[in-house]
C-alpha cells in the first residue's frame, strides 16, 4: 500500500474527499464519474488513488470495486463523514422526485455555452437555504442565467417569492415559462451585450452559476451589482468552483470579485453538485457576497467562457471573411459601416452595416435583426448555425421579422464554414419592430402585462408570434 500512502500523503490536510473514493470503492462499484461527484475529488488526484490500487481493483466494464478479498484490508482508510442537516432535509423533502423530473427534461446545454447541469439535490438544496436564509416573500430574486432550474425549485419552495429570469439560451426561457406557469418572469439576455433595462436596479438578491473564469466572474458580478435595487444593501449568491490542485486559478477569481468592491460574507464549500466538471471534483462553492459602497460597474471583454468558440482564447474573424461580407454589404452602392455584436442600444440609421456573428451561440442573429436599423445587414454566421439548419428554421426566422427585412440566405459563403445573412428593409415596416429599444408599452397598446416593460430586443423568442400578431 506505499504507493496509495505517497499519493494519499501528497494531499496533505485537504486528504479526506480521497479517503472517501477508497471508502466507495470498498463498499460498492462505482464509474470514475460517480466517484468524482460523489467525493469531490478531482478527476486526476481520484486517477492518481485508481493507478496506486492497480491490482487490488475488479473491474467491469467502466465500473470499478475493489476486490472483496483485500478490500477488509483498506477499512483503515475509512473515516467519519459530516452530516450536513440540509443533506438529509433534501434527500426526504418531496419536492425532490418533481426537481429530479424537471432537471431530466430541460434542454441540453448548447455547445457553444460552456454549462455542466447542478444535480437535482443541489438544485433543491439551493432552494430550501435561500428559504431559510433570506425573506423571499417580500424579496425580489433575479437569476442570471439559469438552466439548472433553480427559480423553478424556489417557486415551489416560497410562491409568494418575486422571480425573474434572464438567460442567453431562448429554449430555457420557454422551458421556465412552460413549466413555470407564468408566475417567473423570463427576458433574454447577453450579458456581453448587457442587462435588459427593465431588470437594472430592481433586485434585492441576485443568484448566478457563472462561467468559471476570471473574466466570466467579473462579467455576472458586474451585471448582478448593475440588478440590484441598494446594493450595499443587497446580495450576490454565486456558485463557484476551483480544483485544489490549482489555488492560483481561484485566486484569481477572487481578486477579480474584490476589484468590484464586493466582499465575501460567506463561501460554502460544496455546496453545489453537477453531473460533470471532473476537473474541479463536480462540485463548486456557494459565494455569498455583499457589495460595499465602493462597488463598481465595470464593462467586462466579450471571451468569458473556457472553451469552444465563446471562450477567452477563440480567435478573430479573418480579414478574408470580413472582405467578402463587406463585398456584400455594399453592393448596389449603398456606403458600408462595420458595427461590434451589439444590440442593446439604437444607432443611427444607416445605409449598409455588417456584423461578425461567426461566435453566435445562437440567439445573436435574430437580436441582431431586430436590434438593428439599416437599409440593409450583412452578417456572417457559422453554417451551421440553427437558424439556417433547414428549411423550416430558415421560413420561421424570415417570418418574424418579415415587417422589418427581407432575408437571403447565402449558405457556405464565403466559405464552407460560413454563411451570410442579408436582410434588405422592406417598404412598410412594423413599428414595433423597427423601434426595438423602446418600452413596449410605449410603443402598443396589445401588449401582456409581464411585456410592458421589456423592450422588443429583451423579449423571449417563443413570445414574439403571439406579439408580433404572426
Amino acid at each position: 500500500m506505499k504507493a496509495l500512502d505517497d499519493v494519499l500523503a501528497a494531499h496533505g490536510v485537504g486528504v479526506r474527499p480521497l479517503y472517501r473514493v477508497i471508502d466507495l470503492l470498498r463498499t460498492g462499484d462505482h464509474d470514475l464519474g460517480e466517484l468524482v461527484r460523489l467525493s469531490t475529488a478531482p478527476r486526476r488526484s481520484v486517477e492518481d488513488v485508481l493507478a496506486a490500487l492497480g491490482d487490488d481493483l475488479d473491474r467491469s466494464g467502466d465500473r470499478l470495486r475493489l476486490s472483496p478479498g483485500v478490500a477488509a484490508s483498506y477499512l483503515q482508510y475509512s473515516v467519519p463523514r459530516y452530516a450536513d442537516p440540509l443533506d438529509e432535509a433534501v434527500a426526504t423533502h418531496e419536492l425532490l422526485p418533481k426537481v429530479a423530473e424537471w432537471v431530466a427534461e430541460v434542454p441540453a446545454p448548447l455547445a457553444a455555452l460552456d454549462h455542466v447541469q447542478a444535480t437535482p439535490e443541489t438544485v433543491l438544496r439551493r432552494a430550501l437555504w435561500l428559504d431559510a436564509r433570506y425573506d423571499l416573500a417580500s424579496a425580489r430574486l433575479l437569476f442570471l442565467g439559469d438552466h439548472d432550474l433553480t427559480s423553478l425549485a424556489v417557486r415551489a419552495v416560497c410562491p409568494a417569492a418575486d422571480l425573474t429570469v434572464v438567460d442567453l439560451d431562448e429554449r430555457v426561457l420557454a422551458y421556465l415559462d412552460d413549466r413555470g406557469a407564468g408566475d417567473i418572469r423570463t427576458a433574454h439576455a447577453d450579458l456581453r451585450v448587457g442587462l435588459p433595462p427593465a431588470v437594472a436596479g430592481r433586485a434585492d438578491l441576485v443568484f448566478s452559476d457563472p462561467p468559471y473564469t476570471p473574466e466570466g466572474m467579473g462579467l455576472f458580478a458586474a451585471r448582478g451589482v448593475q440588478a440590484l435595487r441598494e446594493p450595499s444593501e443587497g446580495r450576490l449568491l454565486f456558485a463557484y468552483g476551483y480544483s485544489p490542485r490549482h489555488p492560483a486559478l481561484g485566486a484569481q477569481v477572487q481578486r477579480s470579485l474584490a476589484t468590484l468592491g464586493l466582499t465575501f460574507e460567506a463561501i460554502l464549500p460544496g455546496f453545489n453538485s453537477y453531473f460533470g466538471a471532473q476537473a474541479i471534483g463536480s462540485a463548486a462553492d456557494l459565494y455569498v457576497c455583499q457589495p460595499t459602497a465602493k462597488a463598481r460597474k465595470v464593462r467586462s471583454g466579450k471571451a468569458i467562457y473556457t472553451h469552444g468558440p465563446q471562450s477567452v482564447e477563440a480567435a478573430g474573424t479573418k480579414p478574408a471573411l470580413l472582405e467578402k461580407l463587406k463585398e456584400i454589404a455594399v453592393a448596389s452602392g449603398l456606403s458600408f459601416e462595420s458595427r461590434p455584436v451589439d444590440w442593446s442600444i439604437s444607432g443611427p440609421e444607416g445605409d449598409a452595416v455588417a456584423m461578425d456573428l461567426s461566435a453566435d451561440p445562437g440567439p445573436w442573429l435574430l437580436r441582431a435583426l431586430l436590434g438593428t436599423n439599416a437599409r440593409r445587414l450583412a452578417l456572417l454566421l457559422p453554417n451551421a448555425h440553427p437558424d439556417l439548419a433547414d428549411q423550416a428554421s430558415q421560413t420561421a426566422l424570415a417570418a418574424l421579422v418579415a415587417g422589418k427585412y427581407a432575408l437571403r440566405y447565402l449558405r457556405s459563403t464565403p466559405d464552407n464554414r460560413h454563411a451570410v445573412v442579408v436582410a434588405d428593409a422592406v417598404e412598410h415596416q412594423s413599428e414595433v419592430l423597427t423601434r426595438a429599444h423602446a418600452r413596449l408599452a410605449n410603443v402598443s397598446l396589445d401588449v401582456p402585462p409581464d411585456l410592458q416593460d421589456l423592450r422588443l430586443v429583451d423579449v423571449p423568442r417563443h413570445r414574439l408570434p403571439a406579439l408580433l400578431g404572426l
